[in-house]
């Protein structure tokens, strides 16, 4: 799970691997594979490090080479 901030502040956790894409204009929104759209404080190279650092965590790029 990645750490995500609301607009008004609220800290949550979100599954990366449910997300399908990621909008920014000019707020970053995770739309997920439900179709629920989330907009977080945090810019996209933020969310796209925490993913890539959780998806190493995991040990999900052995997987991938």
């Amino acid at each position: 799970m990645i750490e995500v901030t609301r607009l008004g502040g609220k800290v949550f956790y979100v599954n990366p691997h449910l997300i399908e894409y990621i909008e920014t204009n000019p707020d970053t929104t995770l739309i997920m594979l439900s179709g629920k759209r989330l907009v977080v404080q945090e810019d996209y190279q933020s969310v796209f490090d925490r993913i890539v650092d959780y998806r190493k965590l995991i040990g999900a790029f052995r997987n991938e080479e």
